[in-house]
């Protein structure tokens, strides 16, 4: 945590252009924004993946992203949120971004890889999941 870059902009030690803040939740805008109003959405309670954050620390998560997406006028928009480094996360403290989707040139751009699967191998799976929520 002490040399987590998120910790110490929650702490003041590293100033951000802060849109929201309360006792749980920090948002501010990204200093390496895909477009104009790229925000962050982070829970201030320190966990690298998405299972290391109680529920109650995640519980403004989302209320704030949608807040963003008002307050900025994006119609097109990314809530964007990733969990280990083949999963493209680069800090390790749970965040989200807000990506405004201006245009085909900025913002997020994503492939979608999907795979063909069988209907039976899917059912299974299904089943599988389904009873350990």
């Amino acid at each position: 945590m002490a040399a987590c870059i998120f910790c110490k902009i929650i702490k003041g030690e590293i100033p951000c252009f802060k849109l929201f803040e309360s006792e749980k939740t920090l948002a501010y805008l990204d200093i390496g924004p895909l477009a104009k109003g790229h925000a962050l959405v982070i829970p201030k309670f320190h966990g690298a993946k998405l299972l290391d954050i109680p529920d109650e620390h995640l519980s403004e998560i989302l209320p704030v992203a949608k807040k963003l997406v008002k307050a900025t006028g994006a119609e097109n928009y990314n809530i964007l949120q990733n969990n280990g480094r083949i999963a493209h996360q680069v800090v390790d403290h749970v965040h989200f971004h807000m990506i405004p989707k201006p245009n085909e040139e900025q913002g997020l751009g994503i492939s979608w890889p999907a795979q063909k699967i069988d209907m039976d191998e899917l059912k299974a799976y299904f089943e599988e999941v389904k009873s350990k929520m």
